[in-house]
């Protein structure tokens, strides 16, 4: 699917959408929960239905009403109500967070279960899990679009890399406090992404659920918890908000409402970075924001340029950030160098783009791209990428007054 982007300024108020982080981890705490919870405020993008999937896969019934922002309602069920089940199948669409969160969870039944997802999705790997499976002989056979395991996830002092995901360590707080006996996290590298442990602690303690943080790198589970139900709505989202706040810098006057100040989100820090590049030509570390790569190599190539370090992790992402965003920045006659770990945006030659642009199927290059459409003007093909976070992307762009043309 393509859209044409007409060059236009961008003026009026919007609601943030809601915080995807925030929704999977209260869909997953809720689900755990053996009495009815209500999560307000969520969006159907593809990545929480993904979530969806695998709540059910659980046993559990979800009610959704609502037309554009939803309620889910998740019912009470207890013990998963999977006694009868030889093998449990989860659906993981293309959602990293939903494979990473769910596997550890689906560990505690002792069952067959079976994991799927796109080529893509399986091929970004589950290395701190073989690793974890391995050690407590847990079966793990991979396939082209499924991973299956055989085997019961056990208490112990788990060792675990900080430097690929902190979905992992995520996936095994929700999982750990339901086993019988204590257990601890040991991390054993540098730390990144700590921001989206602090958002799964902080889920964790509204539900009821106590996490000892030792130190920055050691978390120790109590075991045999229990989840409280939940009734909360979920934040908004920086994430999303960047690529409309980054408007404001472009002539444009967007007023985004419904952001927490004091959010544990660690892409707010976008707020700070707009500002710095600006300014001028900045060197930034966005190791603990990577999701937030996409839109700042746009915003430094509309503005003054930038060097960007602590980056590698764009490469496993739903698609290779830095090489597939690079091609696309090369059409604006934009020099983009890689170093290691390092990505340079220099931004002299700067003009509208000759050549149609491709979304890689990645949603946030798709909205990086559509906010320089909206200095140039031009066309982008593969936008359906959007529906993975934000799916009302184009129509909240259109708005705001910027000229969208869908073809």
């Amino acid at each position: 699917m393509k859209v044409k982007i007409n060059k236009s300024n961008a003026n009026g108020s919007i609601n943030a959408q809601p915080s995807k982080s925030y929704a999977h981890r209260l869909l997953i705490a809720s689900c755990l929960s053996k009495e009815e919870s209500v999560i307000k405020n969520v969006v159907l993008s593809n990545d929480i239905l993904a979530t969806i999937n695998c709540i059910k896969a659980l046993g559990k019934e979800v009610v959704i009403t609502g037309e554009t922002i939803k309620t889910v309602i998740i019912k009470k069920d207890i013990n998963f109500n999977l006694q009868e089940k030889d093998e449990i199948i989860f659906d993981c669409l293309e959602s990293g967070s939903t494979l990473r969160f769910f596997i550890p969870i689906a560990l505690l039944l002792n069952k067959k279960v079976i994991f799927k997802g796109t080529k893509k999705l399986i091929s970004r790997g589950i290395q701190v899990y073989e690793e974890i499976c391995e050690k407590q002989n847990i079966e793990v056979i991979k396939g082209e679009e499924t991973i299956t395991f055989i085997g019961k996830l056990k208490s112990d002092c788990y060792n675990v890399v900080g430097d690929i995901s902190s979905q992992f360590i995520s996936g095994l707080l929700f999982a750990l406090p339901l086993l019988e006996e204590d257990s601890c996290i040991n991390i054993t590298t540098n730390l990144e992404s700590k921001n989206y442990i602090d958002i799964t602690i902080d889920v964790l303690k509204q539900a009821g659920i106590t996490i000892e943080v030792k130190d920055e790198k050691t978390y120790y589970i109590i075991g045999n918890q229990q989840y409280n139900n939940l009734d909360l709505s979920v934040e908004g989202d920086y994430s999303n908000s960047a690529f409309l706040d980054s408007l404001n810098y472009l002539d444009g006057n967007v007023i985004i409402n419904g952001l927490n100040k004091d959010s544990y989100q660690g892409d707010k820090k976008y707020l700070q970075l707009f500002s710095k590049l600006n300014e001028g030509y900045y060197e930034c570390d966005i190791k603990n924001c990577i999701d937030l790569g996409p839109i700042l190599f746009a915003f430094a190539s509309l503005k003054h340029g930038g060097c960007f370090i602590g980056v590698n992790r764009l490469r496993i992402k739903e698609s290779d950030r830095i090489k597939d965003i690079k091609e696309e920045l090369e059409k604006f006659n934009i020099e983009v160098i890689e170093e290691e770990n390092k990505v340079i945006i220099n931004n002299k030659n700067i003009s509208k783009p000759k050549d149609i642009l491709y979304g890689k199927n990645d949603h946030r290059i798709v909205m990086a791209l559509s906010i320089m459409l909206s200095v140039f003007g031009g066309e982008i093909e593969g936008i359906e990428a959007v529906n993975k976070s934000y799916p009302n992307f184009f129509n909240d762009l259109k708005n705001l007054g910027v000229e969208v043309e869908y073809e």
